[in-house]
């Protein structure tokens, strides 16, 4: 694996200020190059984050993380497994490192001019090569752990089903009708479809929602409001957009591309082996994973039955997606049990049944043993929903005495969670 010299390191942590400097500036030109080079790119990055800019801030970010840290690299490995399992489940390959680096080089040259001495871009070239080697080889482990599964696989809607006023539920079944691989509850799978107003084939990732099946994948997708389909400019600057396609062009019958199962979020591998107490905390759609993460805990019910609590935040009960279900797991698991919080109640809703607390989630209005099993030193806690939601919750766990180490949560899109 390539490494750089002391000397490279010492150099890459000099050029700190310019990259807070001109990150973005960077990082902006260089997407614009590459895909102007690589067209054929444009299948691959979220069009809607290089719209937004999102995708070079990310970027940005991730090579100021990378310069600041070169020389304890350990820092940064939850970050770079989360993107890790991005990539996998994008299919990159070790050449479009190749591209990547070269198109990046030179637009560092072109943003910075003389000030990138050839021994500063000697050195980034080193870094991004040491980098690049890190994340290929873990690719290639996730690529060689999939089974042969290391291509987009065809799937057929073989179902839709609504599951509250906004969450559809997507069933796929392989065309091919091999049996599905498993998955770790919790993780998703990446849906690649063809978007002619784009000119190219756009892919996202959507939390798998079920416990494990051998005949299909579910997943349960928001349709986001607040944009016009009948505008395409305007509507693949939306973060929505691939959703609403799914939700109104996407038929039972019709096919997508599907990749295996990945992502570092998911229910310990010690699930069947400990009795220690659960904790799902969610808020809106992010409730998709918890509810794969609950069903597989109820499904492998044994002498533990460990204690499980359901906690979920909504506007009301109509938005709320898999309310009937979770109450008759509810009423026929004596070791689960729920607390809904709605922050707009409807008038016919009835306090008790259809939620137990109103306004935004509030951890302290909850039980500290019967709802988050405090006293356990033991209990997990699995967080999903938007992303100063997690924060929030994270912080306030922490304080009533919580270890990092048992607080796990979705980091959603590109960059993931910022972490302190």
């Amino acid at each position: 694996m390539a490494t750089i010299t002391p000397g490279q390191a010492k150099i890459i942590k000099a050029t700190v200020p310019v990259l807070a400097a001109h990150g973005n500036t960077i990082t902006k030109l260089f997407y614009a190059d590459l895909l102007r080079a690589h067209p054929e790119l444009k299948n691959v990055f979220n069009h809607t984050h290089q719209v937004t800019g999102h995708q070079s801030q990310a970027l940005a970010a991730a090579l100021y993380a990378y310069a600041s840290n070169i020389d304890d690299l350990g820092v940064l490995s939850p970050a770079l497994e989360l993107i890790c399992q991005k990539h996998a489940s994008l299919y990159i390959k070790p050449d479009q490192y190749e591209a990547v680096g070269t198109h990046l080089l030179a637009t560092m040259k072109v943003v910075l001019g003389d000030a990138l001495t050839p021994q500063i871009h000697d050195a980034w070239a080193a870094a991004y090569w040491q980098l690049a080697h890190i994340m290929i080889n873990r690719e290639q482990q996730l690529y060689d752990e999939a089974d042969s599964w290391t291509d987009w696989r065809q799937f057929r809607i073989a179902r839709k089903e609504a599951e509250s006023a906004e969450i559809t539920s997507f069933y796929l079944e392989p065309v091919d009708k091999k049996p599905l691989p498993t998955f770790k509850p919790g993780q998703y799978i990446s849906i690649r479809t063809a978007v002619p107003a784009l000119g190219s084939l756009q892919a996202r990732q959507y939390s798998l929602s079920d416990a494990p099946r051998a005949e299909y994948y579910r997943i349960s997708v928001k349709r986001e409001a607040g944009l016009n389909m009948d505008d395409p400019q305007q509507a693949a600057q939306h973060p929505g957009y691939i959703s609403n396609i799914l939700h109104t062009e996407r038929l039972v019958g019709d096919e997508l591309s599907v990749s295996h199962p990945y992502g570092d979020f998911f229910l310990d591998s010690t699930a069947g082996t400990t009795a220690a107490p659960v904790v799902l905390i969610s808020a809106g759609v992010g409730l998709t994973c918890l509810t794969a993460i609950l069903n597989a805990l109820v499904a492998q019910q044994d002498a533990l039955r460990r204690p499980v609590a359901w906690i979920h935040a909504a506007r009301d009960s109509s938005a709320r997606a898999f309310a009937t279900h979770v109450a008759g797991v509810v009423r026929e698991n004596a070791n689960v049990h729920a607390v809904l919080f709605n922050s707009a109640p409807a008038p016919q809703e009835v306090h008790g049944v259809d939620y137990h607390h109103v306004g935004r989630m509030n951890l302290d209005k909850l039980d500290k043993e019967r709802d988050l099993f405090l006293g356990d030193g033991a209990t997990e806690f699995y967080i999903c929903g938007p992303t100063q939601f997690m924060l929030d919750m994270e912080a306030r766990l922490k304080e009533y005495g919580v270890g990092p180490d048992r607080i796990k949560m979705e980091l959603f899109g590109t960059g993931g969670v910022p972490r302190v």
